[in-house]
């Protein structure tokens, strides 16, 4: 009987399925935030949580196990050493998808799945760069401040000198 065996198939045979997975969990776990559908991630989920939740435990045996589903040993060496420090207090839910609207080809839902933790850290680190960026602009209305001048200044000198 095929009791709890759901899942999306993904339009793929059982072999191309767990190598796609893997590769994508490969990547995931390296870059920390990956572009995809949303039925891929909502599946790659399934496949990644169980190994970030197993490399809470620094074991040979654990390694062993995380490495026959990845089969990329820099993806194994990235998760144990830099993932789990991250994660050891965190009780599940290791992964976040933030859909992006639907691709132009197919018009297929897109999304990015990322790690909670560093992707919080990706954010924040983008919000204050712009925020230093934004600084010395001040827009009151529709009239441009001192800073605007300035800036529009200093493109026409740098598109003179090119």
């Amino acid at each position: 009987m095929r009791h709890l065996n759901k899942h999306n198939h993904l339009g793929r045979t059982n072999t191309h399925r767990k190598a796609m997975l893997s590769n994508m969990s490969s990547s995931l776990i390296i870059h920390k935030r990956i572009n995809t559908t949303v039925a891929k991630a909502k599946e790659l989920r399934t496949f990644v949580e169980p190994l970030i939740n197993r490399s809470k435990e620094d074991t040979t045996h654990n390694r062993r196990i995380v490495f026959s589903y990845l089969g990329d040993k820099d993806a194994v060496k990235e998760l144990f050493r830099e993932v789990s420090p991250k994660i050891t207090s965190r009780p599940g839910g290791y992964t976040r998808i933030l859909k992006t609207g639907t691709r132009l080809g197919d018009n297929s839902q897109m999304c990015f799945i990322e790690l909670v933790d560093f992707g919080q850290q990706t954010a924040s680190t983008a919000g204050k760069a712009e925020t230093e960026e934004k600084k010395g602009k001040t827009r009151r209305g529709r009239r441009k401040g001192a800073a605007g001048a300035e800036a529009t200044a200093k493109k026409k000198e740098a598109e003179a000198n090119a």
